[in-house]
């Protein structure tokens, strides 16, 4: 009868190696399927627990009617109801997942001009990575477009796993990145570490993805000529120049060429743009002529014109209404200091409402040595000041022989525009577009109507600068200097609305620069006198108590 009741006494245990068993079936059932040893262990762990729940005190109602059986049974159903609810929210946000960007700078956010384009995805774009290794910062920028389009796809392929793939794409080297579209495959760039490793390795960014993107689906290719002769900056890199402005545009997918005009004596049919960047030599009236008819036919030109140096082309602009200021702006606020410049470089934060600066909003740029730009009213000629210096500016007058004449106590007559975009319909087209007119009145179709009212009228278009200088190297990646030139370039390069230049986006550092006696400072405060405090105070009220 004893060993009975030690049987019974020790079997009622066998709940806890029954529950341990039922857990490690089920976890592993849901896991890797119900396969024999999950199920074995599920049921042997159920017997287990109800063999030993029949010889317990739960058998007996007087276990159910214990206070302590009781408050445990309350709170085993609260922390049920708990993790039911959690389950439930969980399985809520997966069904309609939502993101909300926290970060200071919208680190996650995809700029406006991405999502437009993604969306008006009409047809399948797949990014194919040839790497064995899913970088997680690559993954979180594609993930960012796939949720915004289901036309827009992307993969990683190992190109040792899957050679024929690889050699498909012509993928010589792991972290080849290519576009496909259509059958249409291009090379984006090279993702990974660069030549002997030594510098960190480049990943994948918005502004480089999206211009493929919409250099792929828009079937759209730019040619955009420097004029050179007349002493303006470099694009090759040979001397401090336009190189990393040049090597923008060829990143997305300009093709970037020299041009001489005394040479050429007219613009190639192909040019999409053409830019003259700080001439310090004046044009030959032929060149003159040239860059207006390129004009007259529709063209686009950027010019980029620092003080007392206007290149001879007074002749073209007076024909546009522009009147170069030969003084040089000044920013007597003192906000150059934040660029580590002086009051010769006026910051700019404030722009025009034009698709170039549109989205800048309170961004900052700066202009070293920039000259005011002033406009009067052309016939046909539409204005729009892009650059505004703040109300603390002022304009002073620079001597033939470079020196300022600056009154300190003098009230500033800010703002002043440093740069303007112009517009003006092309007098061939708007003779046509005057016929195109009378026919529609006589149309009876509303069709008809349609389509004249969609039909655009060809434009010339012209983008005035008065500084060359904020674009050259070293200069070009700051605040939003490089923005104002791509932005520049693409909508002059084209005719309708595209994707312009997106701001890369970087974390604020917020870190305190102090000095060496500030830090030693800190030290002695944080290691003796903060401690020695606390040791007084705490003396001070052992002495009181007692």
């Amino acid at each position: 009868m004893k060993g009975l009741i030690f049987s019974r006494k020790w079997l009622k245990f066998l709940i806890w190696p029954g529950l341990a068993c039922a857990t490690a079936g089920l976890v592993a059932g849901s896991l890797a399927g119900w396969q024999l040893l999950p199920t074995v262990l599920l049921v042997l762990g159920l017997g287990l627990m109800l063999l030993g729940l029949s010889f317990s005190d739960a058998a007996s109602g007087a276990f159910w009617r214990q206070r302590s059986t009781q408050a445990n049974t309350n709170a085993l159903v609260s922390v049920a109801a708990v993790l039911v609810i959690l389950g439930l929210v969980n399985f809520l946000a997966v069904q309609s997942a939502r993101r909300v960007d926290l970060t200071e700078n919208q680190l996650f956010t995809l700029a406006p001009a991405s999502e437009t384009l993604v969306r008006s995805l009409e047809e399948p774009v797949t990014v194919v990575i040839f790497d064995g290794v899913q970088n997680p910062q690559d993954r979180q920028l594609l993930e960012s477009y796939q949720r915004l389009s289901p036309n827009f796809r992307y993969e990683y392929v190992d190109p040792y796993a899957n050679p024929a793939r690889a050699r498909a794409f012509g993928a010589t080297a792991p972290g080849a990145v290519y576009l496909d579209y259509g059958g249409d495959r291009r090379f984006l760039q090279s993702v990974g570490n660069t030549s002997q490793g030594m510098e960190p390795p480049e990943r994948l960014s918005e502004r480089r993805l999206t211009n493929a993107l919409d250099q792929l689906v828009n079937d759209r290719t730019l040619t955009v000529y420097f004029v050179q002769g007349h002493d303006e900056y470099a694009i090759d890199g040979s001397e401090t120049g336009l190189n990393e402005a040049a090597t923008a545009l060829r990143d997305r997918n300009y093709t970037v060429e020299p041009l001489n005009l005394a040479e050429a004596q007219s613009v190639p049919e192909e040019a999409g743009v053409v830019i003259v960047a700080g001439p310090a030599q004046d044009f030959f009236p032929a060149e003159v002529e040239a860059l207006s008819t390129y004009l007259d036919e529709g063209g686009s030109v950027l010019l980029l014109l620092d003080p007392q140096s206007d290149g001879g082309l007074d002749t073209l602009l007076d024909e546009w209404g522009v009147v170069l200021d030969d003084r040089i702006v000044l920013d007597t606020s003192g906000s150059g200091q934040f660029v580590g410049l002086g009051p010769a470089a006026p910051l700019v934060s404030d722009y025009g409402d034009h698709p170039i600066t549109r989205e800048f909003g309170s961004g900052r740029s700066f202009f070293p040595l920039a000259r005011p730009i002033e406009t009067r009213d052309v016939p046909n000629v539409t204005a729009t000041p892009l650059l505004l210096t703040n109300a603390q500016s002022t304009a002073e007058t620079i001597s033939p022989e470079g020196e300022l004449s600056f009154d300190p106590n003098a009230a500033p007559n800010g703002p002043h525009t440093l740069g303007v975009a112009l517009t003006r319909p092309v007098e061939e087209a708007t003779a046509e577009d005057a016929d195109t007119e009378e026919s529609v009145e006589e149309a009876e179709t509303p069709d008809a109507d349609a389509d004249a009212l969609d039909a655009e009228t060809p434009e010339s278009r012209l983008v005035v600068i008065g500084n060359a200088s904020f674009a050259t190297d070293g200069v070009f990646n700051q605040q939003l200097n490089g923005d104002v030139f791509l932005n520049a370039v693409n909508w002059l390069g084209q005719q309708g609305d595209a994707t312009l230049s997106i701001q890369p986006k970087t974390v604020t550092d917020r870190r305190i620069l102090i000095t060496p006696q500030q830090q030693v400072g800190l030290g002695i405060f944080s290691i003796v006198i903060l401690p020695l405090t606390g040791l007084a105070l705490a003396v001070l009220m052992w002495w009181r108590r007692r």
